[in-house]
This record gives structure tokens, sequence and C-alpha cells, in this order.
């Protein structure tokens, strides 16, 4: 047995369906039939959900919003996790600032205290063009001799590329 949509939905619905309408009319005298017709398709969807009883679902979902986001102005609790989250944030933007300048960086340093491994598939093959290293030379032996030393305002901006420099320098491009 289908169950009963009750009366509200359809009559909801048929209220916003003739406000859309309405405004439909006015952008088709001003813009023209495809747009009007296009906002007479969006106003017939809210008739459409009342008829289905969707309706009534929205009304809850908007009612229930609006408590929950009246609940988070009034708990003390909420406002404590709001500046939590705003200490986090302040926290991250500090961070990305003194990254920035070269405050609080260590150098990273290969592990092992050998001479770093090279990348794979970087061994045997020669660059294109000839340019690179020799078959039996040490990794970053090429890009040694035009590499300067770091200090700690001078690598500021280089720290995120350091990595992805050095493989291409081994591979002869850069």
């Amino acid at each position: 047995m289908p169950t009963q949509i009750p009366f509200e939905g359809p009559m909801l619905g048929a209220a916003l369906t003739i406000v859309g309408l309405l405004v439909s009319w006015v952008v088709w005298r001003r813009r023209g039939a495809a747009a009007g017709l296009r906002g007479v398709a969006w106003s017939l969807l809210p008739l459409a959900a009342g008829l289905m009883g969707l309706m009534s679902i929205l009304w809850r979902l908007v009612r229930d919003l609006a408590g929950f986001f009246a609940g988070l102005v009034f708990n003390p609790v909420v406002w404590a996790g709001v500046a939590v989250a705003a200490v986090a944030v302040v926290l991250w933007v500090v961070s990305g600032v003194m990254r920035a300048r070269g405050l609080g960086v260590r150098e990273r340093r290969p592990s092992g205290g050998g001479a770093a491994k090279p990348a794979a598939g970087s061994g045997d093959r020669p660059a294109v063009g000839g340019a690179g290293p020799a078959a039996g030379a040490a990794p970053g032996a090429a890009g040694a001799a035009g590499k300067k030393p770091r200090t700690g305002a001078a690598s500021s901006g280089d720290d995120d590329f350091s990595d992805i420099e050095e493989l291409l320098r081994r591979r002869g491009i850069g």
C-alpha cells in the first residue's frame, strides 16, 4: 500500500514553483527564450520534490542545519575548538615563514655517512647529448664544480627544490 504524501510538501513545492515561474517570466522578457526556458526548468524542480515527498526531507535538513549552527554560536566548547583550530593555523603560517627565511631549518645529510646513492636508473646510461658524467664518476661529481656552498640565508627558497635540482644535475639536465 503506498504511503500518503503529507499535504505540506506539495503546497510548499507549488508555492516555490510559482515564485520561480514569475522570475522565469521576467528573465524570458529580458534575456530571451533560451534563458526563460532554463528558468522554467529550474522552477519546476520544487514542485517535483514536493510531489515525491522530498520537500519534507529538505525542510528537516534546513531546520537541523539551522539548529546546528545556532548551537555552535552559543556553545563555549565549540568556541574552544575554534580557538584550537585558529592556533593550529597560526602555527602553520609561522612555520612556513620560518622555513622561507631559513630559521630553525637543518640541512639534510645523506644517511650512512658515505656518498649518496645514485637515483634508480641513473647509473650506466649516458645523458642525452653526451653531456653527462662518465660511467665511473661519483654521483654528483658533474655538478659539484659549479655548486656554491649553502648558507642559512642563501638556502631560504631552495630547500623545497634541492632534491629535484640534484636529480636533474645527475642526469645532466640542469
